[in-house]
């Protein structure tokens, strides 16, 4: 058996990347004194999201950054061995992206750009159009952004290309129709960690989800980084402020031992999923 320590960070970035840099790197510094081998940073971690899902100020857009950027060369360096996922806007082709890079200082691991656009999202970026595993020095892994584990087929297609941690950034906000005072009380803290346990617990898989916290514009983000074991359980999380979520397990070993008896990914029956004409 081999442990890891994974940390998922819940905590507030705004427009000012170069304000967010030396934050970045007290969370790393933070992350390596508790001893993680991977740290998750949210959705949108330099220059912020967008300020409104149903309007978006489109004057006051996220800054483009590419994955050659001097910001993610300095997070390379930063990172040294760890294993860091932090997210981004991207400049592509003529196109901004909502995206997620995995790296440390060896290389970028992997790179996924959100598929699942909520509400007027799509005004701002463009569409990813896959989701990957991919290899890195703790295991096998995929990403998911934001609205992206709203639907099951992504995880599950990260897990049937052999992942067995899920990585989850968010910039998740509570309800706009419905707001409470108290977010544990919110419709979409409550659907946000659903959300969580459910791709965890149906892929059996570790599920490490990170969260802004604060507001930008409009939204009021809900926190609540966690990490998930492949039976659904939560091992670590924060609140609703800015904190870090750490748990140290042996993901290999968690993975196979809630697949010893029932192993979802085996199981399914394929032929009955096609839909029919009653007889």
């Amino acid at each position: 058996m081999s442990e890891i320590t994974i940390a998922a960070v819940a905590a507030h970035f705004g427009r000012d990347i170069q304000r967010a840099m030396p934050k970045i790197a007290g969370i790393i510094g933070d992350a390596r004194a508790a001893g993680a081998s991977l740290l998750v940073f949210p959705d949108a971690t330099l220059g912020g999201y967008i300020t409104d899902l149903r309007d978006p100020d489109l004057a006051e857009l996220p800054p483009a950054l590419t994955l050659d950027s001097p910001e993610i060369e300095a997070i390379r360096a930063l990172a040294d061995d760890m294993v860091v996922c932090i997210g981004f806007t991207e400049a592509r082709n003529g196109l901004l992206y909502n995206t997620a890079v995995c790296l440390s200082t060896s290389g970028i691991w992997g790179v996924h750009r959100k598929v699942h656009r909520p509400l007027n999202e799509a005004r701002v970026y463009a569409r990813g159009d896959s989701f990957a595993a991919f290899d890195t020095p703790i295991g096998r892994v995929g990403m998911l952004i934001d609205y992206d584990k709203t639907f099951p087929e992504g995880a599950r297609a990260l897990a049937d290309g052999g992942a067995h941690i899920i990585i989850c950034l968010a910039a998740w906000p509570a309800s706009t129709t419905d707001r409470v005072e108290n977010l544990a009380l919110d419709r979409q803290s409550r659907l946000f960690d659903l959300y969580d346990g459910a791709r965890a617990a149906e892929n059996q898989v570790v599920l490490v989800s990170s969260n802004q916290t604060g507001v930008t514009g409009g939204l009021r983000f809900l926190g609540q980084a966690k990490i998930v074991g492949p039976g659904g359980d939560v091992l670590a999380r924060t609140g609703a402020k800015g904190a870090l979520a750490v748990a140290t397990l042996d993901t290999e070993y968690e993975v196979s031992r809630a697949r010893r008896v029932l192993y979802h990914l085996e199981e399914r029956v394929f032929d009955a999923y096609v839909t029919r004409t009653p007889v």
